[in-house]
């Protein structure tokens, strides 16, 4: 039985929701982006060497996922920085390097987080029981 393309799907949903959740989390409290972005590529190439070391072609595809998923992570903190300076993600006011960007000249960065509400019914949809 030829199990590649389960272990490619699961383990491409999970660096993927992975992935997501440890930007957020990792950028919103990071004082500083280097450090964890040098973790993320030090891992993903470790685990893209581990997948063309490895006979297995199951863990192979996995680790090759996987490590692909943690280098462009690493890219996706600095990308995540500038969704908070256009305050499309929330920035966190503790933070030092949020601080400055909530208090520069122009700033658009909002400590609001989106993604913390209540669903909005759209005019000719149905919400809430309601037809609008």
């Amino acid at each position: 039985m030829n199990t590649i393309g389960v272990v490619a799907a699961v383990s491409s949903f999970l660096a993927i929701w992975f992935g997501h959740v440890a930007v957020r989390k990792i950028e919103f409290s990071a004082r500083r982006l280097r450090t964890p972005a040098a973790l993320f590529i030090l891992l993903g190439i470790l685990l893209e060497v581990l997948a063309a070391g490895t006979a297995a072609q199951p863990a192979a595809a996995a680790f090759g996922i996987v490590g692909f998923t943690f280098l462009w992570d690493a890219l996706e903190l600095k990308r995540q920085e500038g969704r908070v300076r256009k305050g499309h993600a929330p920035a966190n006011p503790h933070n030092p390097r949020h601080a400055e960007i909530l208090t520069a000249p122009g700033s658009q960065a909002t400590t609001l987080n989106r993604l913390k509400r209540e669903p909005a019914a759209l005019p000719g949809r149905i919400g809430r029981g309601i037809i609008y």
